[in-house]
């Protein structure tokens, strides 16, 4: 499928979800999302225990490359550092075929005290990524500083989202079907579209918040709430 055809058919994309290590378990937001949203597929990258980068971008590139659709990826963790290293590694012209990214919780793989799995996967690749992305970060993740977060964000280009004290954002964090991601995830689709019907030359500069409202800012009602 070429990029002329997702324009001309309005196709919805993809979302492709990416675990991090030990990948994500049937109460972790992204299982939910993959049973609940229709919409989402998970990437089976393999070696979940003990990852190897190249691995994972392998296996990352050929699910990109054999989805049907436009892509949007939806990462945790260390999926997070597989989506980067892709980028930097096997790149793409901007938007296409990945269409965004939301990456939730990233690591930070050059800390000392990283664990040999997440180690293998620095340095933390300063490589401005080729689509819209967002990346999310909790202030008392025990894997990256709300500060380390904010560089990697910085790092690749992408518009950032502090949602307060949630921990990794994962199953423990207690977000159940996590609605305020799905919100941030559906902004990512609904740009994509809307990017697609777009002239060419104009694509690069429509991020996803660029043609909608601003997304409310984290609170009560979802900061650790079950949706």
């Amino acid at each position: 499928m070429s990029e002329a055809d997702f324009a001309g058919r309005g196709t919805t994309p993809l979302v492709l979800t990416i675990p991090g290590l030990n990948s994500s378990g049937p109460t972790h937001w992204q299982s939910i999302w993959e049973r609940t949203r229709g919409d989402c597929d998970r990437v089976d990258l393999g070696m979940w225990a003990s990852p190897r980068r190249n691995s994972w971008v392998t296996k990352l590139d050929h699910a990109i490359k054999m989805a049907p659709a436009p892509v949007i990826l939806v990462a945790h963790s260390l999926g997070c550092l597989a989506v980067a290293w892709w980028a930097a590694l096997e790149g793409q012209p901007y938007g296409w075929p990945v269409a965004g990214a939301l990456l939730v919780a990233p690591p930070d793989c050059d800390r000392n005290d990283a664990c040999q799995a997440v180690g293998g996967f620095g340095p933390v690749p300063k490589v401005s990524l080729p689509f819209p992305s967002v990346v999310v970060a909790s202030r008392d993740d025990p894997y990256a500083s709300i500060d380390r977060s904010h560089s990697m964000a910085k790092f690749w280009g992408s518009h950032f989202v502090d949602v307060g004290a949630l921990g990794h954002i994962n199953a423990e964090s207690d977000v159940g079907a996590w609605l305020f991601g799905q919100r941030l995830l559906d902004r990512l689709i609904a740009s994509a579209n809307d990017r697609a019907r777009m002239p060419p030359g104009d694509r690069s500069s429509a991020g996803p918040w660029s043609l909608y409202p601003p997304v409310a800012a984290p609170g009560p009602e979802h900061s650790g709430t079950r949706g």
